[in-house]
């Protein structure tokens, strides 16, 4: 598959949530750390991550992005915030959900969502993490946007880890993938070839995703990219 110079990335991620498709589904919410761990699939698109959010409260998450590669193709750095206001949608465990995406001239366009049970954030963050790596690759965000969900299908590794909330430790899942390692056009990939997603998930927290990360370093260990949405306990 060749890479391509495109600039339809609107609809980049619409087929993301597809991946639910190729995962069984569970007859009931998964258990953490149950013996055999979930698939990232339902993890990030099939739970309902939004039943343990109150309609009325609202959802912060800090988000940072920078990068040390020469001339700035990524643009300077980059530290806002992403907020999810929920109300009550048609479903009990349905949310409407209104987001706000950055703040001043970096504001993105982002839903409204109607009786949404899962979480935006995870497709919000990708969408525009595949925006700007297509642009600096000069490549078809499509080709990337599928290395991910073939990454997260076959190739993720899931285990269980600890998430500190409210000053206490609860369980988690840790799902990580890297999914344009060995990729037949990874002479293109300008270094990205290593980079790796790391998703954090755990039912303690409200919308349930911890942390989404995307991280990429050179052979010498200097880093071409870093891009992470962590949820803010303080903001409530």
């Amino acid at each position: 598959m060749k890479l391509l110079a495109t600039t339809a990335v609107a609809l980049v991620l619409a087929a993301m949530p597809a991946l639910a498709e190729d995962a069984p589904k569970p007859g009931a919410v998964t258990q953490v750390n149950a013996a055999a761990p979930p698939s990232a699939a339902d993890l990030l698109f099939d739970q309902p991550h939004m039943k343990n959010a109150a309609p009325g409260s609202t959802i912060t998450y800090d988000y940072l992005r920078r990068s040390g590669i020469s001339k700035g193709p990524f643009g300077p750095p980059l530290s806002d915030t992403v907020t999810l206001k929920l109300e009550p949608g048609k479903s009990p465990e349905g949310r409407d959900i209104s987001v706000t995406m950055f703040s001043g001239m970096n504001r993105m366009p982002a839903g409204p969502f109607e009786d949404m049970s899962g979480n935006p954030v995870v497709s919000l963050f990708l969408e525009n993490h595949l925006r700007s790596l297509a642009k600096v690759l000069e490549a078809n965000p499509r080709y990337l946007k599928l290395a991910i969900r073939k990454g997260l299908r076959e190739g993720a590794a899931v285990t269980p880890t600890k998430v500190t909330v409210g000053g206490r430790e609860v369980d988690g899942w840790r799902v990580e993938i890297q999914p344009f390692a060995k990729d037949a056009m990874e002479q293109r990939m300008r270094g990205m070839d290593k980079m790796t997603y790391t998703f954090i998930t755990s039912p303690e927290v409200p919308g349930q995703i911890v942390s989404i990360e995307a991280q990429s370093k050179n052979a010498e260990g200097g880093e071409l990219l870093e891009e992470k949405l962590s949820y803010d306990q303080k903001a409530g």
